[in-house]
């Protein structure tokens, strides 16, 4: 299969492509700013024998001056793609009155705007062959209904925006042979939650939310289409 994987280089998203890594079939491109940390990846699967991890050092806030860079290293390595998961995340806890408008929209630049142009960017050569995937990550903070907590307001309208263009795109795209899903996961171990969360103990770890994110990628669309699912065992 040929996955691509945000917001890889720590926590759930690199759980996630290392678990997809294990299946030597598999081809991942995972992208995140960091290039130590993806670079650490790529090697750490290859001494294991793993599935071929490509690495895309990419800030996703620069993504509307960079789409062809990145449209053009995608085909450079595969001519589809069956999966995208969408799970790159920016949080800054900061109360709503006290958060700076750098921070409000490099917030919604990387929770929803990114992931809406690389859905945008990549559609063409999804469900060419077979059904493809788009899974967004959203949070328990962006369900209507679900505990609230101060200093999230923009990290949740961000992740809400993100759930609701799931909806939309499955509606609009629903001939197109590409399901779109989004997983509202709460509280993991990662650390961008005990950045946020200092001294709070999430029930789940990153590994074993990524298991669920992983089966669900690749399984899901056979049952769900447009559905945006709460992940939660306990919400903070």
């Amino acid at each position: 299969m040929n996955i691509i994987i945000t917001g890889a280089s720590r926590g759930i998203g690199r759980e996630t492509a290392k678990i997809f890594a294990a299946n030597k079939e598999n081809l991942i491109i995972v992208i995140s700013r960091n290039k130590d940390k993806l670079h650490n990846l790529m090697i750490e699967c290859r001494d294991k024998g793993a599935g071929k991890i490509i690495p895309l050092v990419f800030d996703l806030e620069n993504i509307k001056e960079n789409e062809k860079k990145i449209y053009d290293f995608v085909i450079g390595h595969m001519k589809s793609v069956d999966i995208l998961i969408n799970n790159a995340g920016f949080l800054q806890k900061t109360l709503f009155t006290e958060t700076s408008n750098d921070t409000a929209e490099r917030t919604f630049n990387i929770n929803f705007f990114a992931p809406a142009q690389l859905i945008n960017l990549l559609l063409p050569l999804m469900g060419k062959e077979k059904r493809s995937h788009v899974l967004n990550i959203s949070s328990m903070g962006a369900v209507q209904g679900s505990a609230k907590f101060p200093g999230l307001a923009y990290y949740s309208a961000s992740k809400a925006a993100i759930a609701n263009l799931t909806e939309c795109l499955a509606e609009e795209y629903k001939e197109h042979n590409t399901a779109f899903n989004c997983l509202a996961l709460g509280s993991a171990n990662t650390e961008m939650f005990n950045e946020a969360f200092p001294g709070y103990k999430a029930a789940v770890s990153a590994q074993e939310m990524a298991d669920l994110i992983s089966d669900f990628a690749v399984n899901g669309q056979k049952y769900f289409n447009g559905k945006i699912i709460p992940v939660s065992v306990n919400t903070p």
